[in-house]
């Protein structure tokens, strides 16, 4: 795990302070609401509908365990005991209040962390799979890249202020486990003819009210020319994208209207007055590196025969296992799921008490680290198997264990009405429905991996536009309507969903659910997946059963 160096340190404890000089002047009424405006966002401040809420960057998802007992003790300490995780990875603060936010920034930097650049019209956080490192199909471990993205985006004074927000993800893997393919650059690590690794570039993806796949703008790039190719893109984005229009602003747009030919010439164009004087050396790159070193493995971990006993005396444990747990590249290790997605329980919501004992159980099963995942989950990489029966029974009792990963109630829920000061309908309610009419885990895991993406308005932060179910909130006349896709995907065989049909009511969308995958299992052949299907028979069987009484 990346450790900040003096400069880093420096650069966030003079954040703090500025910070709470500016957030001092707000209050005694030196700066306006819109002088203010800026200033809070930039240091990942929002006005919601109750309170404040507060953003804490997690660069590309890595957490120890002092940070997690941080955090911990700001939700105790400063809101109301419990914290949000994102799907970009971070972690979000409901109830803060204005006048102590400068406290909180100044507790998160004794633990090397910040809410820096977490929103407002500038780079924010990089993004890559929560596997990275450990994954059995990785071409290479995408994270030191990550950190050097991170450093480089980190107060740009280029890019400080951007047309709107920007978002790069980065993956190693040849499952792609990033979205990279609906971020406004994606990074992939590949090899070239000659077997050396680079980077293949995408750009132009993204999601919101016009969701866009990246389109490939340089199949391959040298590990040298990174900062400088995104860099170009940058430049280019900055000067030409729009600034008269917030919806239109987007680079996806720009690249549509320029197109991606003339796009990429104007970048290349760039490219060539930079490139030479912005190439990372290879002493570079081994030294970010060797802040990504594996743990010290136990040898002897393949030799542990426990498993298959504990399997046969433990069904739940042994369905655990095989829904919240996935393979490792080291023998007799597994990555484990922590799902967060328990019934009755907001999904993404962490409460301080669960946030100290993960602290305390990453210490001993993993290494001292856990990861956080798109879809609002958390991950401990580094797993004994011999250790696997202990921590399922803790986390079981933390409502940690829940074995539904992959399953059409591991949904990623967006705050909603609950909270967001932009929503135009309830998630959080709609997904505690679903949650309970597909309470059944046989029935759950009978159905197989269904991703529900529950958005509560069209800027779709819960990315519903590539759920395999997408769900958007709508408004309609001041009553909560919600229309449904079908088939979107954000892995390698990226697709936007394809609406069902006109939305349906609030008291009709479970009902809707609970149909569209009653068809799914009527009609689909054998180890067909509710995606495949979709692809197969298209939306109209679908269709045709949810308008039924319509």
């Amino acid at each position: 795990m990346y450790q900040y160096n003096l400069i880093d340190q420096t650069l966030v404890d003079q954040r703090v302070a500025q910070f709470r000089r500016q957030t001092e002047q707000y209050l005694n009424g030196e700066l306006t609401e819109d002088q203010f405006r800026a200033l809070r966002l930039r240091n990942g401040l929002y006005v919601q509908i109750h309170a404040p809420m507060l953003r804490v960057a997690v660069p590309y998802g890595l957490l120890n365990a002092p940070q997690l007992r941080k955090l911990a003790h700001i939700a105790r300490t400063y809101d109301k005991s419990y914290c949000h995780l994102t799907t970009r990875q971070n972690v979000q603060f409901n109830w803060p209040k204005l006048e102590q936010v400068p406290d909180i920034l100044a507790e998160l930097a004794t633990v090397q962390m910040h809410a820096i650049q977490t929103s407002g019209n500038c780079m924010r956080n990089t993004t890559t799979d929560p596997l990275a490192g450990v994954c059995i199909d990785e071409l290479e471990d995408p994270r030191p890249y990550c950190e050097l993205i991170r450093q480089w985006t980190t107060l740009h004074p280029e890019f400080d202020y951007l047309p709107r927000k920007f978002k790069i993800a980065v993956s190693g893997a040849a499952n792609d486990r990033a979205a990279t393919q609906f971020h406004d650059i994606g990074v992939h690590l590949v090899k070239n003819d000659a077997g050396d690794i680079g980077f293949r570039i995408l750009v132009g993806g993204g999601l919101g009210r016009t969701p866009v796949i990246g389109q490939v703008i340089r199949p391959y790039l040298e590990k040298k020319h990174l900062l400088s190719y995104l860099e170009a893109i940058l430049r280019i984005y900055n000067l030409f994208g729009r600034r008269d229009n917030k919806y239109k602003a987007r680079i996806k747009i720009l690249v549509k209207e320029t197109g991606l030919d003339t796009f990429t010439e104007m970048v290349e164009a760039e490219w060539q007055l930079i490139k030479d004087g912005m190439e990372l050396d290879q002493q570079r790159i081994s030294d970010i590196q060797g802040h990504f070193t594996a743990p010290d493995y136990d040898p002897s971990a393949p030799q542990d025969s426990s498993l298959a006993q504990q399997q046969a005396q433990h069904p739940t444990f042994a369905t655990w296992y095989q829904h919240n747990t996935t393979d490792h590249k080291i023998p007799g290790y597994r990555a484990v799921y922590l799902s967060v997605k328990a019934p009755d329980v907001p999904p993404g919501d962490l409460t301080d008490s669960q946030l100290d004992a993960i602290a305390d159980l990453a210490e001993r099963y993993s290494f001292g680290e856990v990861r956080s995942t798109h879809r609002q989950n958390l991950i401990f990489a580094d797993v004994k198997q011999a250790d696997l029966f202990a921590l399922w029974q803790q986390l079981d009792a933390l409502q940690l264990a829940t074995a539904n990963i992959g399953t059409a109630t591991d949904i990623i829920c967006c705050p909603g009405l609950d909270f967001c000061s932009l929503a135009n309908a309830g998630s959080i309610g709609i997904t505690k429905e679903i949650n309970e009419a597909l309470d059944n885990l046989d029935y759950l895991h009978d159905i197989g991996d269904v991703k529900i993406n529950i958005s509560g308005c069209m800027n779709g932060c819960a990315h519903q536009s590539v759920g395999h179910i997408g769900i958007l909130g709508v408004d309609k006349k001041g009553t909560e309507w919600y229309q449904i896709t079908l088939g979107g995907s954000s892995e390698n065989e990226a697709a936007i969903g394809e609406r069902l049909g006109p939305a349906v009511a609030k008291d009709e969308v479970t009902q809707a659910i609970t149909t569209i995958l009653a068809v799914y299992v009527e009609q689909r052949q054998e180890e067909e997946s509710f995606l495949a299907m979709v692809q197969r028979v298209g939306i109209d069987p679908f269709k045709e059963q949810v308008y039924a009484t319509h």
